[in-house]
């Protein structure tokens, strides 16, 4: 975004701005009222008024640890560019990022998204975009997989990539079967068609960015000062099994705290406090973990790629992946009794 764009967004709103900074994906604006993100809006014109409406249930409810929306000079939550991408100026709320180091602010998060998901179980009166039914994502993706295989096969000289994903394909497709064997034999079809039929909602992108950390005067009976918890993008939300926002968190941080089951119980036991876990959400927590996403994206990324140059960040990432799912082998074996 060009200097004129961004102020000509900006001046459509009844603030004063004091500066201005690049962040992910957005732009920091410190102002005479306070810290605003201006972020192109991540959702298409069809499903705004969703999204608008959620914002605005979470207002009227007092629900306010969010980036809450403000209006612009002519009383609206967006606001068009000149090239006509969609912005929306969001209240910043205080406070850090999430640190997934930190066992207690994993925990911490995990109660937060319950409360969050009691609130998004209203059924809202705009459409709300439906997430795709798992076991067909699941069977598109395999066969996916079998389409990499088929063209890294006939790939002639093979890289170090190629070699890499051949070496483990059979592994990666062993528990990309069993994650569609299993999902088959669980209670996931009545779960998917209650949770859409009752109008549950998901974040759609509960990772430690969007979950905000501050400080404040009151402390706990450790003498710990006690911290605040925002959320925050809300623009992936739709209708879903509840629990995907849980499995994205969860193996986000496993990811980063080299699956253990420790923590893994902790984030479990702080979501089930609020909302208890019944046998088929934890069977759906479990066929998510099963599944070799993060090898699937690799691959993915790979075949829709320009194969003329394959990066070293691709065979990085594709290391990280068979590293990753091998940690997540032994966690399945012990926590889920998950084996192929």
């Amino acid at each position: 975004m060009q200097d004129y764009e961004r102020d000509n967004i900006l001046e459509q709103y009844e603030i004063a701005v004091n500066s201005t900074r690049k962040t992910r994906g957005a732009i920091l604006c410190s102002t005479d009222k306070g810290v605003f993100l201006m972020r192109e809006v991540g959702v298409s014109e069809k499903r705004l008024p969703a999204l608008i409406e959620l914002y605005e249930y979470f207002m009227d409810y007092g629900y306010q640890t969010i980036d809450m929306p403000v209006k612009n000079r002519e009383g609206d939550y967006v606001t068009k560019g000149v090239d006509g991408s969609i912005y929306m100026l969001r209240r910043m709320p205080p406070g850090r990022e999430c640190d997934v180091r930190r066992a207690a602010e994993l925990f911490e998060a995990a109660g937060n998204l319950a409360k969050i998901h009691l609130l998004m179980r209203k059924k809202i009166m705009e459409n709300v975009s439906e997430a795709e039914n798992l076991e067909e994502g699941y069977i598109r993706h395999n066969r996916e997989l079998r389409k990499v295989r088929a063209y890294i096969r006939n790939v002639s000289p093979k890289g170090e990539f190629e070699y890499l994903f051949l070496e483990y394909f059979d592994q990666m497709e062993a528990w990309a079967d069993a994650a569609v064997k299993s999902l088959k034999a669980s209670g996931y079809k009545q779960l998917y068609q209650q949770s859409i039929d009752a109008g549950y909602m998901v974040h759609g992108e509960y990772n430690y960015h969007n979950i905000l950390f501050d400080a404040t005067s009151e402390k706990d009976h450790y003498g710990h000062r006690k911290l605040n918890v925002y959320t925050v993008n809300f623009d992936h939300f739709k209708k879903n099994v509840q629990v995907e926002d849980l499995y994205y968190f969860l193996r986000k941080a496993m990811e980063k705290q080299g699956f253990k089951e420790w923590i893994s119980d902790g984030i479990l036991n702080a979501y089930s406090a609020i909302i208890p876990l019944g046998k088929n959400e934890l069977e759906y927590l479990k066929n998510r973990l099963m599944y070799p996403e993060k090898f699937f994206k690799v691959a993915n990324s790979y075949y829709h790629s320009n194969k003329a140059w394959i990066s070293i960040k691709n065979v990085e990432k594709m290391q990280m992946a068979v590293r990753q799912m091998k940690e997540k082998e032994h966690f399945l074996n012990h926590f889920f009794d998950a084996r192929i």
